[in-house]
């Protein structure tokens, strides 16, 4: 059994060299959020930075859903609709989303945040229905709540990935979609090990969907949820997850 330890904001120098020496030792070095942060692997993280609405890397192929049909839809059928990319990057799909609308007429009742923990955002005008955000998904709060909410690969760089998930749950509108890239195996107990089959079991329970083959989870509607872990850390040297990117492991302990 791998040892645990906790270790605070670290500067990049001393944490390379712990964790080298962690490493050699067998001991796993967790990081709170502001020292997740500050790490190469997050911040340094590429795979949304130009990512599209649609082609072979675009959302609609990695989420399985048309964001430009549910919005269209959506404010066709009520008087406002509001979409949050979370994680959005360079925000290029919430641009083009933007501007699709534009194009044909639905931007009066329509409106876009994009939320990215790098403030690298495409350079140019933007439609006066979109917003790109700088910051954590971890500590931001809204103005109100949201018609969709997606996230295509960002909760592989997320430290309390279950906190966060409670936080997008409170965010939904009576019917909002939720859907977003997750990797159940990145979710560990205290001894290392995936937190398996009981995480699943307890996502379902609080309302979420999850599709462990194409590794997406989901949930319709708004929801205050709870779950029975209490947050120990994150490990940001645990190598690549089922993207081949390195990603980060999130720590639990049973918490009643």
């Amino acid at each position: 059994m791998p040892a645990i330890e906790w270790w605070p904001t670290l500067t990049d120098d001393h944490a390379a060299l712990r964790a080298r020496t962690d490493r050699n030792a067998g001991v796993t070095r967790l990081l709170d959020d502001d020292a997740l942060v500050s790490s190469s692997v997050v911040a340094n993280c590429m795979m949304n930075r130009e990512r599209s609405l649609s082609g072979s890397n675009g959302y609609g192929r990695e989420l399985g859903i048309d964001v430009m049909a549910e919005l269209s839809a959506r404010v066709r059928a009520s008087t406002s609709v509001r979409w949050l990319d979370v994680c959005c990057g360079s925000g290029r799909a919430p641009v083009e989303a933007a501007r699709l609308l534009a194009d044909r007429g639905l931007t009066a009742h329509a409106e876009i945040t994009g939320l990215d923990l790098v403030d690298h955002f495409v350079s140019g005008s933007r439609p006066p229905l979109l917003r790109l955000i700088s910051g954590s998904v971890a500590d931001w709060i809204p103005d109100g709540r949201f018609d969709l909410i997606t996230c295509v690969h960002g909760l592989h760089y997320v430290g309390d990935k279950l906190g966060v998930l409670s936080r997008i749950a409170s965010w939904l509108t009576g019917d909002g979609l939720f859907i977003a890239n997750f990797d159940a195996r990145s979710v560990r107990r205290a001894d290392g090990t995936p937190a398996g089959r009981r995480l699943t079991t307890q996502l379902r329970a609080q309302g979420f969907a999850y599709d462990s083959a194409r590794r997406r989870i989901s949930r319709r509607g708004c929801a205050q949820t709870r779950f029975p872990y209490r947050y120990l850390g994150a490990d940001d040297q645990a190598g690549p997850n089922y993207t081949g990117q390195p990603a980060v492991n999130s720590f639990y302990e049973p918490h009643p």
